[in-house]
């Protein structure tokens, strides 16, 4: 069933989960928004990784509800991933395959045969060059990966893209293609949840901004309001010393 006009593509309400009794996520709400871009900031063990686990259908939450474009991913996981795209860190294709081939498989795991030309333009889209897309993988910068995976992900048409530290280990100048690259995809109507560390990043390219601090949102704001410094201090832990 897709989400009522209106909802949020990714809707969670008090998410609970623990690990060996040590909880992990607290009461954590997170809302998406159609057509925009979330960054989720936090430290290492706040509960990143896990609520993107949640998501994907991976982990069964303690409590709480979770809904990806309407779906329950604990439930129903099959059906809540084909409505999403997910980035790892580090993408993870075929280095013998050329970046068209590449492109051309995945889609059809994902049971989505797209001719060639809706591919090429989705590496345009992507910004990928077009010399490239005849090209082998294994000579390709992780700049490069992402603008595949994230050209599959266009050519699916899914309602939202998962990132996990997209930017970790680009140069400068492949973060700034990164995050023009984010704003074509934002504007195609797909929603994106970005878990990053990359603080200025974020200011740079999302709508609205979440920082995890012990297994829930402890600050949030939009783009109209966002705080550097309120969002260093969460960031960087300092708000609890204070």
């Amino acid at each position: 069933m897709p989400a009522p006009p209106n909802a949020p593509i990714v809707d969670v309400q008090q998410l609970r989960v623990a690990f060996g009794g040590r909880p992990v996520l607290s009461g954590l709400d997170l809302h998406v928004g159609e057509g925009s871009v979330y960054a989720l900031l936090g430290g290492n063990g706040t509960g990143k990784s896990t609520t993107l686990s949640v998501l994907l259908g991976f982990l069964r939450p303690d409590a709480g509800q979770v809904r990806v474009a309407g779906i329950d991913p604990v439930r129903a996981p099959a059906q809540a991933r084909r409505r999403l795209a997910y980035l790892p860190e580090n993408v993870a294709l075929y280095e013998h395959l050329s970046a068209f081939e590449n492109a051309d498989y995945l889609l059809s795991l994902a049971g989505r045969r797209a001719p060639r030309e809706a591919i090429h333009e989705a590496f345009r889209a992507a910004g990928l060059q077009e010399a490239a897309w005849t090209q082998r993988l294994g000579g390709f910068s992780k700049g490069m990966r992402q603008k595949v995976a994230i050209a599959v992900a266009l050519t699916r048409e899914v309602p939202l893209l998962l990132l996990d530290e997209p930017t970790s280990g680009l140069d400068p100048g492949a973060s700034a293609d990164f995050h023009g690259l984010l704003a074509s995809v934002r504007a195609r109507g797909t929603s994106v949840l970005m878990v990053t560390h990359d603080l200025l990043g974020a200011v740079e390219v999302a709508d609205r901004i979440g920082v995890l601090e012990q297994g829930r949102i402890a600050y949030e704001a939009d783009r109209a309001g966002f705080d550097l410094a309120a969002l260093h201090a969460h960031f960087s832990g300092r708000s609890r010393a204070a």
